[in-house]
């Protein structure tokens, strides 16, 4: 019966050992995740768009005197029957010149100019 109870008592701490270890595991998975979503929020959407625009600019001559407008590729699949998305990958940038009327296709992970292309900004007018 001793012996017995001295099973128990293993089986117990052996129990609690390897809850401890999921719970320990449980807790360092979702940090991981958190600290990684984290870094994923920009920070502030003015810096950033001010670092893309001095990295676009050691590259090529910016239109001077305009801030353009900055959108980032979340899904180039949909894009892909556009010519100027072509190359495109998730997370690149497009910079939107509306006065130079330039667009300009930016991957900051490589550090390069995909695509520049004239843009269309005015209105088409309907004839009756």
């Amino acid at each position: 019966m001793e012996q017995n109870m001295h099973s128990e008592k293993s089986k117990t701490k052996y129990l609690v050992v390897v809850l401890v270890f999921l719970l320990v595991l449980a807790m360092g998975t979702t940090y991981y995740f958190y600290q990684k979503t984290k870094t994923n929020i920009p920070e502030n959407p003015e810096k950033q768009l001010a670092e893309v625009i001095r990295m676009v600019s050691k590259h090529m001559v910016l239109p001077e005197g305009e801030v353009p407008t900055m959108a980032t590729v979340s899904d180039p699949e949909k894009l892909k029957d556009q010519p100027f998305f072509m190359n495109a990958k998730k997370g690149d940038k497009v910079l939107i010149f509306s006065d130079s009327r330039k667009a300009v296709l930016y991957n900051p992970t490589a550090d390069r100019i995909v695509e520049v292309a004239p843009i269309n900004t005015t209105n088409p007018t309907v004839s009756q």
